[in-house]
């Protein structure tokens, strides 16, 4: 994959004239201060944008945690635009995407070209599963096959709208749910697709997309699409119009904290039986629309279903995510079982090639078939010291199981496909440095030799937030823990009168709490899960006094400003779960290379999660509010320097009686 350096984009002459100097841009009394009525100059954002421009100028790497209230979206835009070359935009989150899009992007363009005219072009871009499929809307009105009255609904809705939308984002669908199962049979995926193949090609949503992008300034999209891009770029070296996303000289990821794990995601290899059986399924629909179902074909499915059903009933038993060590023995023990699945793929693979007439569609099988079998010959078979491999299963109204393999280590492969492919990639978060420094993203990563900044927030944190760490709970660990902890919570809501988040790093802690505090509050309750994500945040933010028990994703890309959110409660040091098999392959691997994987790697992955989550209390200038761990091993232990040296400089405590005193708590019990 090429991903620069790049010719000049058509547009990009125009994005010469604007504000002059980046100081003129940004300075007190500069373009920006008269283009926006609430502008506050702030020093950290004029060094991050200078540091950004020269990085872009020396075709360097640069690593920027930005403190939150910064304004880096605006540091990195600027000198982006100002370089003349094609950005790309990498975002974690599909607010921040909005953000750029409807916000920042537009507010620069009238800011840099006061003459009113439109110079830059921009290309929003999710990931496939967001668009319609054309081709397949359109198989379905030859031949309607639906499932009761909601799909009959669903498809009537996306028909109206198809003709008339030149995007095919199902965004634009207001009144299709999240839910939609129709939409999953219709929507653009890559493993369905023809590509140029298809007689939809020339009118195709992703083909209009991807030539959008080659003409574009600026194009925005968030880390899942693009590690999903980069990857089949990997895959597909020899192939010019693999992926979607054009060829860019500039990268930057914002929210760049999530990158390793999102990219050991698309790097891996998962093949499930669910994933075999939707290929059943698409084969049996395409050629009965078709008329094309042969009883050889129907025998070819009816057996991969039996040899899938019965191999992956051998994997060895466990729940949720444990590792698959013994994979030589299992094969030694159900070697036919294996090679047998691998047959019956290999059957349905030449049956389809064997049809005729052959529909468009036979070679998007065909492909599935052959890529299945050869990812499970590299699950069961390849030794690779840097994969680990292991088994997810998950109970249900149906049992889910897959097989797994991730990277280990992520960064030779982001070395060598990434980082050296790019002249400038820019990566910043509020949360990347540990201790100070940032060691341990750029190891993870693999971005060598990277230009640093860290510029603090723009907050007062001494005046606006206090951290309590109360003295005198047990360790987590502690069976006694739980109950303890629930009852500080109630005497903390009690003095913040709610308004909090309290955040878990378990689905059974927060489940265990939350049911210990029924009835024991006075404040409305909401648990994730109860409702969607956003429901729940909508419903927080409306309901007085309110509190949230939440999990991991709330921990992050979170926005509640003013008094509603006064108090941030999280349970415990957010150590990610040693037995987990891609975590306890990382610390084996780093123990072995003679490093020490807890404060190598342990501890400065809990740090960055901690200081996201308690991210969320402070979002601007007017919040104010308290912060609490409720595990004191931050105090106790040797590591919990490491933690509190990285955080912000909060005002902090051990003494409820502060806490009370920080809220007013004495002048609220006053009649």
């Amino acid at each position: 994959m090429s991903l620069g350096p790049q010719p000049v984009p058509a547009s990009s002459s125009k994005r010469s004239s604007g504000a002059g100097s980046l100081y003129q841009f940004f300075a007190p009394g500069g373009v920006l201060s008269c283009s926006h009525h609430a502008y506050e100059f702030r020093e950290g954002q004029l060094r991050m944008a200078q540091a950004v421009e020269k990085a872009i100028e020396e075709r360097r790497h640069l690593i920027v945690e930005a403190g939150t209230g910064t304004g880096k979206t605006l540091a990195y835009l600027v000198p982006a635009i100002r370089s003349g070359k094609r950005v790309i935009v990498s975002t974690g989150t599909k607010n921040l995407q909005e953000q750029l899009f409807l916000k920042d992007i537009p507010f620069l363009e009238r800011a840099l070209f006061p003459e009113g005219k439109p110079r830059l072009s921009v290309s929003y871009m999710k990931g496939r599963g967001n668009y319609l499929c054309r081709k397949k809307l359109y198989d379905l009105t030859r031949h309607p096959v639906l499932s009761g009255l909601e799909e009959i609904e669903h498809y009537r809705a996306i028909a109206a709208w198809e003709p008339g939308t030149e995007t095919g984002d199902r965004s634009e669908l207001a009144s299709l749910p999240e839910s939609s199962l129709l939409w999953h049979k219709l929507d653009a995926r890559a493993d369905s697709c023809l590509g140029q193949r298809c007689s939809s090609w020339e009118h195709c949503f992703i083909t209009a997309m991807r030539r959008r992008a080659l003409e574009n300034d600026i194009i925005i999209v968030n880390h899942h699409l693009f590690f999903a891009d980069l990857g089949i770029k990997q895959q597909a070296e020899n192939a010019p119009d693999a992926g979607i996303l054009p060829e860019a000289g500039i990268v930057i990821f914002d929210e760049a904290h999530e990158l390793e794990d999102i990219a050991g995601n698309y790097f891996g290899i998962s093949v499930s039986a669910a994933r075999i059986d939707e290929l059943c399924r698409d084969v049996e629909s395409s050629l009965d629309e078709n008329h094309l179902r042969t009883g050889s074909i129907s025998r070819a499915i009816k057996s991969l279903r039996e040899r899938t059903a019965r191999f992956f009933a051998l994997l060895p038993a466990g729940e949720g995510r444990f590792g698959f060590e013994n994979r030589g023995e299992f094969l030694e023990e159900n070697g036919d079982q294996f090679i047998g699945l691998r047959r019956a793929l290999t059957r349905l693979a030449a049956e389809i090639e064997n049809l005729s007439p052959k529909p468009e569609e036979v070679f998007a099988f065909s492909r599935r078939a052959e890529e299945l079998n050869v990812q499970l010959g590299f699950l069961l078979e390849h030794e690779d010291k840097n994969t680990v491999f292991w088994i997810e299963r998950r109970r249900g109204a149906r049992t889910h199981v897959s097989l797994e393999a991730t990277p280990i280590d992520v960064a030779p492969i982001l070395r060598d496909c990434l980082w050296s492919k790019l002249d400038t990639a820019i990566l910043t978060s509020a949360t990347l440095a540990v201790g100070g420094g940032f060691s341990y993203v750029s190891g993870r990563l693999g971005i060598d030799h990277a230009r640093e900044l860290i510029v603090a927030s723009h907050y007062d944190y001494q005046r606006q937030a206090l951290l309590y760490v109360p003295p005198d709970l047990p360790d987590p660990r502690n069976p006694q823990f739980a109950a303890l902890a629930a009852e500080r919570i109630r005497l903390l809501l009690t003095i913040s009168r709610g308004r909090a988040f309290v955040l878990f790093t378990s689905h059974a802690q927060m489940k265990d709490v939350h049911e210990r505090l029924l009835g024991q509050l006075e404040f409305p309750m909401l648990r994730q899960g109860d409702a969607p994500k956003s429901a729940l945040l909508d419903e927080f933010r409306l309901t007085p006094n309110s509190v949230l028990f939440a999990t991991s994703s709330f921990w992050q890309g979170v926005d509640v400003q003013g008094e509603q959110l006064s108090c941030v409660i999280i349970d415990r040091l957010p150590f990610a779960v040693p037995t987990d098999p891609v975590i306890r392959a990382r610390v084996e691997a780093i123990d072995a290379e003679g490093g020490n994987a807890f404060f190598d790697y342990q501890v400065p992955s809990a740090v960055i999660i901690l200081k996201q989550g308690f991210g969320r209390l402070i979002r601007s200038l007017q919040d104010r509010g308290l912060l609490v761990l409720l595990d004191n091993r931050i105090l106790r232990k040797t590591y919990g320097r490491v933690f509190l040296e990285s955080l912000p400089n909060y005002r902090r405590t051990t003494a409820l009686e502060a806490v009370e005193r920080w809220f007013g708590f004495e002048q609220q019990q006053v009649p």
